[in-house]
């Protein structure tokens, strides 16, 4: 399997680790190692040197925190899978219909964003399928199109497909997915993360109406980008 695409089971992520420490668990031995080397290296009296391996602790600390997140109690909504944001809203052919219409939402995750990704909508995983690529920075046109990517249909409870696509970025060389295919996921359940900035397209049905703009910052999990039209 690619480098940059790693899989992990959904249930192992959500462990006793998890609770203690509001970390995505990729980021949390990197963050606990720079802290302790930093730690050990200022007691050998290397103080400058230990100083700034514990600021590299701190920044890891910081870039990969998890903070919890309570999804909106209602029906026929899709929340927003990725912190960032909205960078693009088009109507385009969604990666597993290649002939059909859905409205787009795109999320820009800049390096200053919480980088867990979550489910936008309650239901099943039906298909995951990675993708090679470049790493042009997330915020281009052509990203979702050429850049390193994981794709994610979920089928809601109604059995509507809904697509969300993990693009890596300029800096992103790793995308992490803890899915596979028939998983049961409830909505705003973290389901990956992709290191430093990077990207989250949204494939939502025609049934539904966006219900951001251009240029607004969402939440994943929280943050509602759609529902179902009346």
């Amino acid at each position: 399997m690619p480098d940059s695409l790693t899989h992990r089971a959904a249930r192992p992520a959500f462990g006793p680790a998890r609770r203690i420490l509001p970390l995505a668990p990729e980021g949390a031995k990197i963050a606990l190692a720079l802290l302790g080397a930093g730690i050990i290296i200022i007691l050998l009296r290397l103080t400058f040197l230990g100083a700034i391996v514990l600021g590299a602790g701190a920044f890891a600390t910081w870039f990969f925190r998890d903070p919890e997140r309570t999804p909106p109690d209602r029906d026929g909504i899709v929340v927003s899978g990725a912190d960032g944001k909205v960078v693009d809203i088009s109507e385009a052919a969604p990666p597993h219909e290649p002939g059909s219409r859905y409205h787009r939402v795109a999320v820009f995750m800049s390096p200053l964003n919480v980088h867990v990704n979550r489910a936008p909508v309650e239901g099943e995983v039906r298909e995951i399928k990675h993708t090679p690529g470049e790493f042009h920075a997330a915020f281009s046109d052509y990203a979702s199109e050429r850049n390193e990517r994981n794709l994610i249909v979920f089928a809601d409870k109604r059995g509507r497909l809904h697509a969300m696509v993990q693009v890596a970025g300029y800096l992103a060389r790793r995308i992490v997915c803890r899915l596979h295919p028939h998983d049961p996921v409830l909505i705003g359940q973290r389901v990956g993360i992709i290191m430093f900035g990077s990207r989250v397209d949204h494939f939502l049905p025609p049934e539904y109406r966006v219900t951001v703009r251009a240029g607004q910052h969402v939440k994943a999990g929280e943050s509602v980008i759609g529902e179902l039209a009346q």
